[in-house]
Parts: structure tokens; C-alpha cells; sequence
């Protein structure tokens, strides 16, 4: 073959490998900015209390067995006014209904003693769905936290004793942030330490004001009720109401 052929073939050869190089690097750079465009959902952010456990119907009994001693009553009711809230605001919420009626400090005595002889005796009541969902976003690779407004040693403990604490990569918990729910804080750097933008974390939450904050955080919030049911403000507000934890996961199969 002379030369001045394979010269042209081995050039051909290049510009040819250079142009398939070129063509995979670009369409590899579309799928990257359609993902991105997209916002491909690569979290999940999960409350705790009366999402994932039916802890609020505990703490109901336990402020209904704290009013009586106290002599103001059965004061369960106050876990709907401070749904989702942390320590230091509910404390708040209780100095404002009641006063001087009752000491802050025998308040938070009797709630642990009832808490804790609760816990001595029985498992965390685990709500509906909850392990199929966990497995599910474990299955797709999802990076998955916990955004609660409880304590540390509460929230770890709890976890722990259900046996899903394998599950979750990060667990933000109240007394780890300055600002309780409503404001987003919480969500922000739970999303952060995931590495991931909120708008690529789903939020799962069953209250208000953790409903406030989720969806000013800037994740996609599903709702899962509890003991207060949304409006349809909240409704339209949300991306799904569902019934629990296995509605949910249907829910996110579907939103693709």
C-alpha cells in the first residue's frame, strides 16, 4: 500500500475517533442538563413523630396524666397546639395557655416519668408503611434523613428500637438547629448534609408547622395525616395527601 494512503487512513481513523468522542461527550452533556432540568428526586426527608411513629397519641395520654396531677385538667390537647414544634417552643406554648397555673419544671418531670415507664414497657408503635417505604427508597438508591423536631437521644433511641436506624444516612434532630418548624432550617440542612439541593429531596410531614417548613425549605412535601388534617389551602400547597406510608410509596413509584 503506498504511504501517502496509509497516511490518509490512519488520519481518517483519528478525525473519526475524535468526532465519536465528540458526539458521546455531547449527548452524554444533554442527559446531564435534562437531569438537571428535571430534577431528578435523589432524597427523602422524613419527620418523625406522627409520620413514622405514633408517638403524639403517647404524648397525649402523658399531658392528660400531667393536667391531672397538676390539678388544671386533662391537658392533652396542648400536642395539637405544638404539633411538630421543639422543646423550647412548646414550653413557650405552655407558659401562654396556662400561665402560673403550673411549674414548667414538674411539667417536664411528669412527661418523662409517664414517657419513659411508656417506653420501658413497650415498643415505639410503628405507623402503617413504613419499613415498605424505607426499603423501597433504599432499593432506588435514594439518600434518605431524619428532620425532627424531637431531641437527639429521644429520636436516636426510637430508631433504634424499631430497627430502622440502618436506614438513614443523616438524622437532624431539634436541639441541633437555632430555629424550630415552621421555619425551614431544619429541612435545609438535613438536604445539605445529604450533598443534595431541596428541590431533590422529597419531605414527608403529618403537621402544620412542619408542613410550613418543608415546603419553604423547597422540597417536594407529601403529607401523610395525623391528628390534624389539612385544609385545602395546604392541599393545593403540597404535591400529594396520601393516607400513609404505602400510599406514599405508590406515590413517588408514580412520579416519575
Amino acid at each position: 500500500m503506498p504511504k501517502v494512503n496509509r497516511i490518509r487512513q490512519t488520519k481518517i481513523a483519528v478525525i473519526s475517533t475524535f468526532c465519536r468522542d465528540v458526539l458521546k461527550d455531547f449527548f452524554m452533556l444533554k442527559l446531564i442538563l435534562k437531569y438537571k432540568e428535571d430534577g431528578i428526586m435523589q432524597g427523602a426527608i422524613f419527620d418523625m413523630d406522627g409520620l413514622m411513629f405514633d408517638t403524639e397519641s403517647v404524648f397525649v395520654k402523658a399531658w392528660d396524666y400531667v393536667g391531672d396531677r397538676l390539678g388544671i385538667g386533662p391537658a392533652g390537647f396542648m400536642v395539637i397546639e405544638t404539633l411538630g414544634m421543639n422543646l423550647e417552643v412548646t414550653k413557650q406554648k405552655w407558659r401562654e395557655r396556662f400561665g402560673g397555673k403550673c411549674d414548667e419544671a414538674e411539667v417536664e418531670r411528669m412527661t418523662y416519668e409517664y414517657i419513659d415507664d411508656y417506653y420501658a414497657n413497650n415498643h415505639v408503635p410503628v405507623k402503617k408503611g413504613l419499613k415498605t417505604i424505607l426499603d423501597y427508597l433504599k432499593g432506588h438508591r435514594y439518600r434518605i434523613a431524619v428532620a425532627s423536631s424531637s431531641p437527639e437521644n429521644v429520636v436516636k433511641a426510637h430508631l433504634k428500637d424499631a430497627d430502622i436506624d440502618k436506614y438513614f444516612d443523616v438524622i437532624m434532630c431539634g436541639d441541633m438547629v437555632a430555629k424550630s418548624k415552621p421555619e425551614p432550617d431544619i429541612y435545609i440542612e438535613a438536604a445539605t448534609k445529604l450533598k443534595l439541593p431541596t428541590s431533590e429531596c422529597y419531605a414527608f410531614e403529618d403537621s402544620e408547622s412542619g408542613l410550613k417548613a418543608a415546603l419553604a425549605s423547597g422540597c417536594r412535601t407529601i403529607m401523610v395525616p395525623d391528628l390534624w388534617q389539612p385544609d385545602d389551602v395546604m392541599r393545593q400547597k403540597v404535591a400529594a395527601v396520601c393516607k400513609d406510608l404505602d400510599e406514599a410509596a405508590v406515590y413517588i413509584d408514580s412520579d416519575k
